[in-house]
């Protein structure tokens, strides 16, 4: 169930014209919270509130390109479940990959969701949409420390 507060989502993409439409995609009445970092150094200090990131809330959702630079997006899956505090954080990684071997690994790595990015912009934009709807409208999320936080 959803509070008051709006959702908090975390975009993980090193690609600025990716991330400006999937910010504009995201976009909705309850105006969902964006943080975007660039590489997944950064996700990993964002999601573990290092500096420059300390204080920040709990997140409700990690959308993981794979290909960033510095740490890739499957290490930044790979850290998140194996930390206690960010094994149930659902993540959609969203990807231009479409090979196999990536949906495998990345649902090995108990990834929620794997989507690869569509070409064109319409397709795009729905599927974030579509993306949104799901994981902020519909789905029921762990209750984690931002929940209990925004609830008080």
């Amino acid at each position: 169930m959803r509070t008051s507060s709006p959702p908090r989502v975390l975009l993980v993409e090193d690609n600025p014209g990716d991330a400006r439409l999937t910010a504009e995609a995201l976009r909705d009445n309850d105006g969902a919270e964006l943080h975007v970092v660039e590489d997944g150094e950064k996700a990993l200090a964002f999601l573990r509130r290092e500096a420059p990131y300390a204080g920040r809330g709990r997140l409700d959702l990690v959308l993981l390109d794979l290909n960033v630079p510095r740490v890739d997006g499957l290490d930044v899956l790979s850290e998140m479940r194996s930390a206690d505090e960010l094994s149930s954080l659902p993540v959609v990684v969203f990807t231009s990959s479409a090979a196999e071997h990536d949906v495998d690994r990345c649902y090995e790595l108990k990834a929620n969701a794997f989507v690869t990015k569509p070409i064109e912009m319409a397709e795009f934009m729905s599927t974030v949409g579509a993306i949104r709807d799901f994981w902020l409208h519909t789905a029921r999320l762990p209750r984690g420390d931002a929940q209990r936080e925004r609830s008080v």
